[in-house]
């Protein structure tokens, strides 16, 4: 049995080989990054099973070639840049993970907002000048904010990973209020959330999170026209997919003072190159998509994409199937 990992991540696969080899005894793994196209001529043709990152392209003619592949096992939520439905058609399953990291996205939300509400850094930055000027205590404060128990969550797809996130910012005391289609009233009303129309979502958010999935339906789902309903002193946090924001309209709403700025940790362009103008905005911190990572998520994340390759080798149905 060959098992394929095409990956640029990842800095060891030590649980990989210990678990692979457990259940396979004799299983060869091979390994190969992003620019694979000798290797799929060499060997990767003849795996069968895959385990790709998610920033592991595998179009339709890469899974052409594949001879006897099972199943394709994605590091991740995302599988945008696996033609799903050419491997349906192949008879090879897709899967993917969700779910894994919901306490880590829903910590950087949290740190987010402190981050901004309580401006350590900034304070930081001038305490030298400050105190030079005798700017101390209040005096080095420019301008006062609200507690972040007076303060107004908003949450853009409440799923697993936005009812973690609501449940940390009620810890707080915050008032937690969500947009999402496929949620009722009765089960937001359960965990303490008041459900919202998609524009007041963003009228009355002093922070939005989105949280919602990153489908092409979503596409510059939070645009200039859902901007402009905000508060001037809003912020956006992005944890899930860059695709959700048209970043054009954000750049402009930032520099216009429509809204007060976002912290992003995930962008439309992944990996960046840096020339990106998202990138280069006062007011915008960009984070290089690490909100997900952890010693546990990322033990529970390669268990998982275990699980689901092991099943698909297997022949039984996954729980992550996407195809």
């Amino acid at each position: 049995m060959l098992i394929w990992i095409i990956d640029e991540e990842w800095k060891d696969y030590d649980l990989e080989k210990e678990t692979l080899e457990a259940r396979y005894p004799g299983v060869e793994i091979r390994c190969s990054t992003y620019d694979y196209a000798k290797d799929l001529e060499d060997f990767g043709y003849k795996a069968d099973g895959i385990l790709a990152q998610v920033y592991a392209s595998i179009p339709g003619s890469v899974i052409e070639r594949l001879e006897n592949c099972k199943g394709i096992a994605v590091y991740g939520g995302g599988y945008d840049r696996i033609d799903v439905e050419a491997a349906r058609k192949k008879g090879i399953s897709v899967t993917n993970i969700s779910g894994y990291c919901a306490e880590d996205l829903a910590d950087y939300v949290i740190a987010a907002m402190y981050y901004v509400n309580k401006k350590i850094a900034q304070y930081s930055s001038t305490v030298v000048e400050d105190s030079s000027h005798n700017r101390w205590g209040a005096m080095a404060v420019t301008a006062q904010e609200h507690r972040l128990s007076a303060q107004t969550l908003s949450i853009l797809g409440l799923g697993v990973i936005g009812k973690v996130v609501a449940a940390r910012a009620k810890a707080l005391g915050m008032r937690v209020i969500a947009f999402d289609d496929f949620v009722s009233k009765d089960k937001m009303d359960a965990v303490g959330v008041e459900k919202v129309s998609f524009e007041e979502a963003f009228r009355q958010a002093d922070f939005l999170s989105i949280n919602l999935k990153g489908c092409d339906e979503n596409l510059d789902k939070v645009n200039a026209a859902a901007m402009a309903l905000m508060k001037p002193s809003a912020w956006i946090i992005n944890t899930s997919r860059g695709k959700l924001i048209d970043e054009d309209a954000l750049i402009a709403a930032v520099k216009a003072g429509t809204i007060a700025g976002a912290i992003l940790d995930v962008i439309k362009v992944e990996p960046p190159t840096g020339s990106e103008p998202i990138l280069h905005c006062p007011g915008i911190y960009v984070t290089p998509h690490v909100s997900y990572i952890s010693v546990e998520s990322f033990r529970a994340l390669k268990e998982r994409a275990l699980e689901n390759l092991g099943n698909m080798l297997d022949g039984k149905r996954p729980r992550d199937l996407v195809n």
